[in-house]
């Protein structure tokens, strides 16, 4: 049975070597080892890794990916037939098919597909594309938070790419802000909440993190100002009046401190 290394794993099916560790330890495979104790993957390994990978970006439960994919082994066969396979994840069900005009989608919803052909004899990936729908400002929101638990580089390209398109969305600054600030890249952090902030000054969160960054980089008068920015436009936002609590009290303003922490307690007591 032909077997494939880590390597060529991740050439043909575009996965970091994070994200198939990931996959292995929630046990969606259980790669053989070579002579060398090398990881070795078989065909319905690298087709279950994609698959996998595609319905986590579709964001569902864990358990239902797991039942999905236990189904989805157990149809594949050991070895990609000569006609190479279609798979498709409909809903919350996965399909595979044989031969280049049997996919179809029963209801019409789109979620993940693709197919695996070996041209050549090399295994290759294919994607299948959704049409060229227009994506809501939504939908690249919520596409960079499923990126974000499997790949926060990507999901930082995401972003950047939302942006550069001229998508609104406050969470879209917010959360790439919290990446680039989480990967070192302050400048370029700074760059996003002050872009962010101009466009939704109104965003508690926003200023909430840039706070978070200042006070990272012992700024503290600057994250104090940003702090009260976001409560004064979410009084409720129990963690900027815990951060506020923090700063005042080392300080030594120990009245403001006491005024912030007590805020919070009731917030995250309720």
């Amino acid at each position: 049975m032909t077997t494939y290394s880590t390597r060529q794993v991740r050439e043909i099916l575009g996965l970091s070597r994070s994200i198939i560790s990931r996959l292995i330890e929630a046990r969606f495979v259980a790669p053989s080892r070579g002579p060398r104790r090398e990881l070795r993957f078989s065909f319905k390994d690298l087709v279950v890794l994609r698959a996998a990978k595609g319905l986590a970006d579709a964001n569902l439960p864990l358990r239902r990916i797991s039942g999905s994919l236990k189904k989805l082994r157990q149809q594949l066969p050991a070895e990609l037939p000569s006609n190479g396979l279609r798979i498709a994840a409909i809903g919350n069900s996965i399909a595979v098919m044989e031969g280049r005009d049997s996919w179809r989608s029963a209801d019409g919803q789109y979620l993940m597909a693709f197919e695996v052909a070996a041209p050549e004899g090399q295994i290759v990936v294919l994607e299948k594309k959704s049409g060229g729908t227009t994506r809501s400002a939504e939908d690249w929101f919520d596409e960079g938070c499923r990126l974000e638990a499997l790949d926060g580089a990507r999901a930082i390209r995401h972003y950047i790419d939302a942006i550069d398109a001229r998508v609104c969305h406050p969470g879209i600054y917010a959360n790439l802000g919290r990446l680039l600030h989480e990967a070192g890249r302050f400048e370029e952090a700074h760059a996003v909440y002050r872009d962010g902030i101009h466009k939704f000054s109104g965003d508690a969160l926003l200023h909430f993190n840039r706070g978070v960054l200042m006070e990272d980089q012992s700024k503290s008068d600057e994250a104090i100002a940003c702090y009260k920015s976001a409560l004064a436009m979410d009084p409720n936002m129990a963690d900027a009046h815990y951060n506020l609590g923090l700063l005042y009290d080392a300080s030594g303003k120990s009245r403001e401190a006491l005024r912030h922490f007590s805020a919070y307690r009731k917030l995250a007591g309720r």
